[in-house]
């Protein structure tokens, strides 16, 4: 079975920096995306990033988020700097069996606990 486990999050100032965590485990096939999602209280779950034969960002977080891999650990990161209030939100970690990244919630199976993000101005 899948499992992914999110971590990193916190408070942080507008300005700051965070590198969240997505360590996966139980994965049997070579061809698949790992995306990350947020959702703020009152708001729609949205996607940020994600990576897989390639890479996606939102346009809200595109120059200031970073994802990157740790192949041999399992763990994927999503480096975000100049946080800013509106990225405050709980951010999941999300895969799909497909290397192609889409920006759907309903295109992934597996989903993290969720972290929070908290930036204060």
């Amino acid at each position: 079975q899948v499992q992914l486990v999110d971590s990193g999050g916190g408070l942080v100032q507008a300005g700051d920096s965070l590198r969240l965590s997505c360590a996966a485990s139980g994965l049997t096939f070579s061809n698949y995306a790992v995306s990350w999602f947020r959702q703020a209280p009152g708001k729609e779950r949205e996607f940020v990033a994600g990576s897989g034969a390639g890479t996606l960002y939102a346009d809200s977080v595109k120059g200031r988020f970073t994802i990157s891999r740790d192949s041999a650990k399992n763990t994927q990161y999503l480096q975000m700097n100049n946080l800013k209030p509106e990225d405050t939100a709980v951010y999941s970690c999300a895969l799909r069996w497909s290397a192609l990244v889409v920006s759907s919630q309903r295109a992934y199976a597996y989903w993290g606990q969720g972290t929070q993000v908290t930036v204060s101005s």
